[in-house]
């Protein structure tokens, strides 16, 4: 039964001309898929209208070819073709009641226009704002590009109204829209009447609301996306928007408010907690009439009702935990709050976006799969023909594997050689700012504990003969891997020269508690994720003088893909860890390290009293090649794989995908030349030149 206390989360609401039937509200997300993989876009939304939520929205949808963020994927609205695509997903997203938004953006400033080479149009014209710094400059919009813009907005708000959509959402926030362009001193510098004052700065966000509601005759509800805070002396500031608001309060039927730009919106956990937007948000509501949604990585309950009985919010916008759990709605409604699987959020979702890939999510392995690969995020198919497995190691890829196997109606027996369950997420969540790695494992180990068909055995080093003993008819081995103590990397496909007498540690010393104190330590990075840095502060705290070394132009530069880069960054000089870029270790004496630098090979000496190496990791894959070297087919096992970071090491979201991959796949024909997933391929057009 669910708390009275939520019952307030399922209140009807009314947005405009349009009723939700709750108060759960899956803001704009991107997804890797846009206009690439339709069917995969629409799958996956069609999950989230069967999860309960009471509004659905779309990603960004680019309105024009003269604004276009080309490499990153995402929906178009170009023009009339586009239109069966998005009906389809408008159609999906409505199936159970929810209410179907589609965000429409125009970049400015931040469209290189790479794919369509049309010129840039910015409010004020100057270097395209990217995350990849593209040498390319965009015009100043004059009156007649206005009033065109004015026309593409209308084409697309009909368009919108014919797929069959309930909301628009024009996109102002995160500082990539033409909306903040305008509002925002910082982008717009224009001396006529679009410029200058805020009244004049909101002039043409006026003029768009007004074009949507005479296009859609009013049936459909019209959300602003806007930034709380965009930083900076000349930027959108809270201060301003609160103004803007207080103008404007009733020009649309909703607000939407989000951080002013996207990394401090989707914060990773390690350094934003839940519900971190509060403040910039609090009050706000006391300007207008009309309802306000803010995000926050909202995944307890509690804190929901708390936003709404506190005035902060009427809606509860998410994106991350809509990911992570499709069905979060669902499950508060029906009280089965032990189901739930929160975000960790880690923002790998994020990085399908930013490497123009399809999306995945560390807890969620059916995301994006679900059309691809028939996937559900809560339902499994039925087993196939044999009737128990046997998986050794409970690392994330291990009990992912197992909770899968389980749902599917297998006879699960798993073994883990410790005590405690997670691998290396029960190392990770002990780390600086990591606590919710640890949901990887016990939303798996908890919704295992109910099941019967599930056997865990702890502290069971198992070897060979023992597996082949056990009468399993499939065997998974998940046993992980170890970080390397030496320089092995991407850089140095080698090790270097290493004095035996300084003392080198490994990622996996430091999580076990075998941590240098008060001495000075060079930790060398060639991983170039999270977990170098993570471990610098580590070190910091015991005491230790950090030299961070990294061939790389920047600290944890994958992490730019995470949007916690410069967040990083800012962490270890505020801490006074001391940064050496591009520059690597080539060998390493009893009293320092010998640094060359990456670009000109010069050397420079750095004295320290302890090496720590992220370099990379070696599977622990024995165990298989040990198995599989006995006759396993001749005991009654079928198939014996070898998965997760046991095969080839990654992110925790690559493991917990590589269980569910092997769960899914029980019994079923191993043809080894077709694709495992299903794919869209792009309709020919008739081959007519536009030349004369």
């Amino acid at each position: 039964m669910r708390d009275p206390r939520h019952d307030i989360l399922f209140e009807p609401l009314q947005i405009g001309p349009k009723t939700a039937k709750n108060r759960f509200y899956q803001v704009p997300h991107c997804n890797g898929g846009g206009y690439r993989d339709p069917s995969a876009v629409v799958e996956m939304r069609r999950t989230k209208a069967e999860g309960g939520w009471g509004v659905i929205f779309t990603e960004q949808t680019e309105i024009h070819p003269t604004s276009e963020i080309t490499p990153f994927i995402e929906q178009h609205l170009w023009d009339d073709r586009d239109i069966p695509a998005l009906a389809r997903m408008a159609e999906a997203m409505k199936g159970n009641g929810a209410l179907a938004g589609i965000q429409l953006a125009y970049s400015g400033i931040n469209g290189p226009n790479l794919y369509s080479r049309e010129v840039p149009l910015a409010v004020t014209g100057g270097p395209i704002l990217t995350f990849t710094s593209d040498p390319v400059q965009a015009r100043t919009m004059d009156r007649q590009d206005i009033q065109d813009l004015r026309r593409w907005f209308r084409n697309a708000f009909r368009r919108a109204h014919q797929a069959g959509f309930d909301l628009i959402c024009l996109y102002g926030a995160h500082g990539f829209g033409i909306l903040q362009h305008f509002l925002s001193r910082a982008t717009n510098h224009r001396t006529d009447e679009y410029g200058g004052s805020l009244e004049n700065r909101g002039r043409f966000l006026r003029e768009v609301v007004e074009d949507m509601r005479e296009t859609t005759k009013g049936e459909m509800a019209v959300t602003l996306r806007m930034s709380l805070h965009e930083a900076g002396a000349y930027g959108f500031s809270n201060a301003e928007l609160r103004d803007f608001i207080e103008m404007h309060g009733d020009l649309p039927d909703l607000w939407d408010l989000a951080h002013g730009t996207w990394e401090n919106c989707s914060g990773t956990s390690r350094f934003k907690p839940e519900g971190a937007q509060e403040e910039l948000v609090k009050g706000i509501k006391a300007l207008t009439s009309k309802p306000v949604v803010g995000v926050g990585r909202f995944t307890s309950p509690d804190a929901m009702v708390r936003q709404i009985k506190s005035g902060i919010l009427d809606f509860i916008g998410a994106a991350r935990p809509s990911i992570a759990d499709p069905f979060l709605p669902l499950k508060v409604q029906e009280g089965r709050y032990e189901d739930i699987r929160e975000c960790i959020g880690c923002n790998i979702c994020v990085t399908g976006d930013m490497t123009g890939s399809i999306s995945r999510c560390t807890q969620n392995t059916a995301f994006m799969e679900e059309w691809r690969k028939g996937w559900h995020p809560d339902r499994a198919r039925a087993k196939g023909a044999s009737e128990s497995v046997l998986i050794v190691g409970a690392g994330p890829t291990g009990l992912e594997a197992a909770l899968q196997a389980a749902r599917r109606g297998y006879k699960v027996t798993l073994a883990e050689a410790t005590t405690v369950l997670g691998g290396r997420v029960a190392k990770e969540r002990m780390l600086p700012g990591l606590s919710a790695w640890g949901r990887v494992s016990d939303y798996r180990t908890g919704q295992m504990a109910p099941m019967t068909n599930v056997e865990i055995y702890r502290d069971s080093r198992l070897t060979a003969e023992d597996i082949l003993g056990m009468g399993a008819d499939h065997v998974a081995i998940a046993t992980g891997a170890t970080w390397r103590r030496d320089a092995v990397a991407r850089l140095h496909l080698h090790d270097i020269p290493t004095d035996p007498a300084m003392p080198v540690y490994s990622p996996d010393d430091l999580m076990a508690g075998r941590a240098p104190e008060g001495q000075t330590v060079t930790l060398y990075d060639d991983d170039h994720f999270y977990i170098g840095s993570v471990l610098a502060e580590l070190l910091v705290a015991k005491g230790n003088r950090v030299h961070f070394v990294t061939p790389a132009v920047k600290v944890a530069e994958w992490t730019d893909n995470t949007l916690e880069q410069g967040t990083i960054m800012r962490r270890l000089l505020e801490i006074g860890v001391e940064i050496n870029l591009s520059k690597a270790p080539e060998a390493i004496g009893k009293a320092g390290v010998t640094l060359g630098c990456t670009w000109t090979g010069r050397q420079t000496d750095l004295a320290c009293d302890a090496v720590v190496h992220v370099t990379s990791r070696t599977p622990n894959d024995l165990l298989f090649h040990a198995t599989r070297a006995l006759d396993w087919q001749g005991a009654g096992i079928k198939t014996l794989k070898l998965i997760g970071d046991a095969a080839a090491p990654g992110p925790i979201a690559w493991a917990t995908y590589a269980g569910r991959n092997w769960a899914e796949t029980l019994d079923q024909p191993d043809t080894g030349d077709a694709l495992t997933f299903r794919r869209e391929i792009a309709a020919l057009e008739p081959g007519a030149s536009l030349l004369p």
